[in-house]
């Protein structure tokens, strides 16, 4: 194993596309102790688009460029089993520990414990360290603080069950976030949405997006976002 004379924890990000893992790449940016080995995005194949927020992987792609960090791509298939979403996560980030020297992993989860538990269930003998670093952060002051800080993101995906469906496709910013139901988490965190980020500091330039066409497929609404 690789020994980083700075004593820096080699660490690739859980990276969504969206503005938790947006905000998380830049506080880890801040640590000295962690070393950004690379971004790590799960794929449906079928459709080429990380799953849930629908963003196309070539977006993904130039999020990864404008970070200037390597993108690590885990495809899956579609339908896709819980065994078969752990052994292809798992051969990858085995890869990674025993080709690019990784320590650990960093997810972007808030407060969902369970979540967290399955994490730490699924991954504990995988050979990595879990980072939370946004861990019970408060939600709506996170969310504020993201859009003072310069992310900027679409809402590519929206629970109509829990969201009003009319938000697919707008920009995460104050203005939405004034107009957000009081039962809808100022971060989405419940799955009410998701996002896809075009712009943040931890970004060399903003991408050049245009928000398409909106669709409801599976009970979601989506909007597609292509670059202009």
């Amino acid at each position: 194993m690789r020994t980083d004379p700075r004593g820096r924890r080699p660490t690739v990000v859980s990276w969504s596309s969206g503005k938790d893992s947006a905000w998380m790449l830049g506080e880890l940016r801040r640590r000295a102790d962690v070393e950004l080995a690379g971004l790590l995005t799960t794929f449906n194949s079928s459709a080429d688009r990380v799953a849930m927020h629908a963003v196309r992987r070539t977006l993904v792609r130039k999020q990864a460029a404008s970070a200037g960090l390597t993108l690590f791509d885990v495809d899956l298939p579609w339908p896709c089993s819980n065994e078969q979403y752990e052994n292809a996560l798992r051969a990858e980030i085995e890869r990674l520990v025993d080709d690019q020297d990784v320590e650990a992993v960093a997810f972007g989860d808030l407060f969902l414990e369970d979540i967290r538990r399955y994490r730490e269930t699924q991954m504990q003998d995988w050979g990595v360290k879990l980072e939370f670093p946004l861990w019970q952060l408060d939600t709506e002051k996170l969310a504020r603080d993201m859009v003072a800080g310069g992310v900027r993101a679409i809402l590519t995906c929206v629970d109509p069950k829990r969201c009003p469906a009319e938000f697919a496709g707008a920009e995460f910013n104050d203005e939405l976030l004034d107009a957000l139901p009081g039962t809808v988490d100022p971060c989405g965190e419940n799955g009410e949405f998701h996002t896809f980020v075009f712009d943040c500091p931890a970004f060399s330039s903003p991408l050049d997006i245009v928000v398409s066409e909106t669709v409801e497929r599976d009970g979601f609404v989506f909007a597609d976002v292509l670059e202009r």
